[in-house]
């Protein structure tokens, strides 16, 4: 990871502050887990975001669209999990 490793992680981190109310909206959340070397974010789905059935459109519709928006150098957000 060319640049900081730790600038970075915090940008993807107010990224996931951005998008958080509304997870929690409906009674879920998200953590970030790790920000691997080839920019992929890995994050863990919380709450009643764990296991619903829009989670995938969620991922990539919402939480992996605002993450890139913020930080463009990340290829993908994926969800792992607990």
């Amino acid at each position: 990871m060319g640049e900081n490793k730790e600038q970075i992680i915090q940008q993807v981190e107010t990224a996931l502050e951005e998008i958080r109310p509304y997870l929690k909206g409906d009674g879920g959340d998200i953590s970030l887990v790790e920000v691997t070397d080839d920019y992929i974010v890995k994050v863990r789905l919380e709450g009643s975001c764990d296991g619903c059935p829009l989670s995938m459109q969620t991922l990539k519709g919402g939480v992996e669209m605002v993450v890139k928006k913020t930080v463009p150098q990340i290829v993908e957000v994926i969800a792992v999990d607990n």
